[in-house]
């Protein structure tokens, strides 16, 4: 299992089901980075940014923001970006920032109901990655390890996840799989 306080390098995908512990871990991970740049152990003061992808829809989905708002304290700036989450990570970026997007999935749902390319988004996304100053962490469900699913745009969404989880992961120093609130690290940064 890995420890919150592991070394991630610049950047880190959090991966894993709903319901897994994944926000939760992000979340920790990118405190525990703030906490060590602000005792020293790491360059000036940290920024960290909440990049927010959720739309609230629904009742439901206003008390999961709520939830995820209240989990996070003084410290978090949040932007909301359900569309241009490249244009929110290059505006939030800086040596100093710490930024958490959560969630990938829920991004990828809003570019298809919106009827925007994904594959273009999310080869801006990688290549915004590879650019920045900042620390980055991302958060996604893992969709690909149940059924097929019995239309089509739930098959279009399961395969464009699929296909950014592999273009990210690809991208990122670090991965983490998150089941049952268990950690495991699939993805070591490079030796530097």
């Amino acid at each position: 299992m890995q420890s919150v306080g592991a070394p991630f390098g610049k950047s880190l995908f959090v991966l894993g089901g709903a319901r897994s512990g994944k926000s939760r871990h992000a979340q920790e991970v990118a405190e525990a980075s703030a906490t060590a740049v602000a005792t020293g152990k790491e360059g000036g003061p940290a920024c960290l940014v909440y990049i927010a992808t959720a739309q609230a829809f629904d009742g439901e989905m206003e008390d999961r923001i709520a939830r995820h708002r209240a989990d996070r304290d003084a410290r978090w700036r949040t932007i909301e970006a359900p569309l241009a989450l490249a244009a929110a990570l290059t505006g939030a970026d800086g040596v100093d920032a710490i930024m958490l997007v959560d969630c990938l999935t829920l991004w990828v749902s809003n570019l298809l109901l919106a009827d925007e390319h994904v594959s273009a988004h999310a080869d801006a996304l990688v290549a915004t990655i590879a650019r920045l100053e900042g620390r980055v962490i991302l958060v996604s469900n893992e969709v690909g390890l149940g059924i097929v699913p019995d239309n089509a745009l739930a098959r279009r969404f399961r395969d464009a996840a699929g296909f950014l989880h592999q273009q990210i992961a690809a991208e990122v120093d670090s991965v983490d799989m998150v089941a049952a609130g268990l950690v495991q690290r699939w993805k070591s940064p490079p030796v530097r």
